[in-house]
């Protein structure tokens, strides 16, 4: 009897397997004759990114519609160029529908909860790795990596890229998300300080500056902490720009936290290589500057030269927007931190790019930026999407190098000239006169998913005349002075339990942290007591050393996946 329905088991069971592996093949025959019939009645075609996708029955009869924030400068996308441009090329119609980034931050959670009236993707998504996993898990996004066959560009980047493919794989092992590659060397270092050498040559003759002779007043000046105090207040006590006023002028400017032209390279003096999350990795282990004794020194001596009025302390208040305009029209700022004098001042001639400020103790280092290269979460699919192996065949091609280069800076014809350069490369065109080029970008280009790396900018584009000053000047001045093994936080994937840490702690801690700070800069520093008690409550209630302990384990999964 028990061989008997062992037996019967047994058969049951193979009957199982055979159902499945049955059911297993009709669904593989299933995707296998959907994409077959695309090529037989639409001509669909992935393998060469030059021809189109579609035939011209495909152009008609398949369509997809895109939800995309956008820019307030930015024409509506179905009316760029670029777009109207890749429609000719691949075949593939897109219905775009912008929206303002407000009102995408007030309808996303709409969008993604209502089943029944989404559009197939989502452009410019700024999806966090939590909320990638959390509609993963519902099945609410297309697994992207389940269809790379369709994408030979972004299937060569993930080959030839691992850290790339770390940056975007989840815990279960696959891809929901294209992301953004613009890799300049530029966001790493965001801070660049200026001088203003005409004030400066009237210090050195007033002798109010102890070192240094007007000879030395040119790029690359090299200034300790104390000849840049002597210089700012001699700029503050003084009608440094000749309109009868002692007061208007601004010793030292900056934008306080923004992700350019900030206050961290302040901290450089005392050896510490700040950033906006005060986190930063330090031989492959994640450390936090705040909890460094030196980062005490340091805020105590900003505070210092905050409360003489050393530093402007509506650089403590002001937006980058306000901060650029009041650097127009008649000269108020002494030293100022930016990328490039050009976009500060109306009068960039008379600035010098200065070395990083050496500190009292003979520190001279620079802020390293958390500010990604490569950013993930820029374009979602939506499960069950029709036809979605020609809306991934249509975003590969954006990963074409020439094609990226204009969803970036503007199509050829407005931004590029139609013809190429003698080593074929896109070369802009002359900006328009009254257009800046920010208005001319922000206008034609769409941004978001690109792929322009080493081999974009050495064969196919040329970079901007503004990026090359850029990297001209910081290869010089200023990341000499980042130390070996120091290097800023990549982007990471954190398993479930690790995101529900850092939902739970990271956002209490970073308001904890930066009310703490702004508090100390602007009211005189930082106590003793409350420094100790600062502390206390960073590993305490706030939880840090548990957030940084996630951040490395995530990262030592990051680097061993590379």
């Amino acid at each position: 009897m028990k061989k008997f329905i062992s037996i019967i088991l047994i058969l049951a069971l193979a009957l199982t397997l055979a159902s499945c592996g049955k059911g297993g093949n009709k669904n593989n025959d299933r995707e296998s004759s959907e994409v077959d019939k695309l090529v037989s009645d639409y001509g669909y075609q992935w393998e060469d990114t030059s021809a189109p996708i579609l035939n011209d029955k495909g152009a008609q009869e398949i369509s997809f519609n895109i939800y995309s924030s956008k820019n307030a400068s930015a024409m509506d996308y179905n009316d760029m160029k670029i777009m109207q441009d890749l429609f000719e090329s691949t075949n593939v119609y897109v219905s775009w529908e912008n929206v303002s980034e407000s009102v995408y931050g007030q309808q996303k959670n709409l969008i993604f909860g209502n089943a029944n009236d989404r559009p197939d993707a989502i452009y410019h998504a700024g999806m966090s790795a939590g909320e990638i996993i959390k509609y993963a898990q519902r099945h609410v996004l297309l697994p992207i990596s389940d269809y790379l066959q369709y994408m030979p560009n972004f299937s060569k980047i993930l080959e030839e890229r691992p850290d790339i493919k770390a940056q975007l794989t989840s815990e279960d092992g696959k891809i929901y998300s294209l992301p953004r590659v613009e890799e300049m060397g530029l966001l790493q270092s965001p801070n660049i300080l200026f001088l203003n050498k005409t004030w400066a040559a009237e210090a050195i003759k007033a002798k109010a500056v102890d070192g240094i002779t007007e000879a030395d007043l040119v790029d690359g000046i090299t200034l300790t902490a104390s000849q840049a105090e002597q210089l700012m207040t001699y700029f503050r006590d003084n009608d440094m720009n000749g309109n009868g006023k002692t007061d208007d002028e601004r010793p030292m400017s900056f934008v306080y936290n923004n992700w350019q032209g900030n206050q961290c390279d302040l901290y450089g003096m005392f050896g510490l290589n700040d950033n906006l999350e005060h986190r930063v990795v330090v031989d492959g282990k994640v450390t936090y500057t705040v909890q460094d004794d030196r980062f005490k020194e340091a805020t105590n001596f900003i505070a210092n030269w905050t409360t003489n009025n050393l530093i402007d302390k509506v650089s403590y208040e002001i937006s980058q927007d306000q901060f650029l305009a009041q650097g127009k029209g008649a000269e108020t700022y002494g030293f100022f931190y930016w990328w490039e004098s050009e976009t500060v001042v109306s009068n960039p001639e008379n600035y010098i790019v200065c070395t990083p400020l050496v500190g009292p103790n003979g520190d001279q280092t620079c802020c390293v930026s958390n500010n990604p290269e490569i950013s993930t979460g820029e374009v979602v699919i939506f499960a069950g999407v029709p036809n979605v192996e020609v809306l991934l065949t249509y975003f590969d091609r954006y990963y074409d190098p020439m094609i990226s280069a204009q969803i970036n800076y503007g199509p050829i014809g407005i931004v590029y000239e139609e013809e190429l350069d003698a080593n074929g490369m896109l070369v802009q065109k002359e900006q328009p006169e009254g257009v800046s080029a920010d208005d001319l970008r922000l206008q034609n280009a769409p941004l978001g998913i690109i792929y322009l790396s080493d081999y974009a900018w050495n064969n196919v584009v040329n970079m901007e005349p503004r990026a090359k000053l850029r990297l001209e000047r910081l290869d010089a001045y200023v990341t000499p002075y980042i130390p070996a093994g120091t290097t800023p936080t990549p982007n990471l994937q954190f398993t479930l339990e690790e995101l529900n840490t850092i939902s739970e702690y990271e956002s209490a801690l970073n308001d904890y942290i930066r009310t703490n700070l702004i508090k100390w800069l602007m009211n005189g520093g930082v106590s003793d007591s409350d420094w100790s008690a600062f502390q206390n409550d960073l590993t305490g209630r706030t939880h840090l050393d548990e957030i940084k302990g996630v951040y490395q384990a995530a990262y030592d999964r990051y680097t061993s996946s590379k």
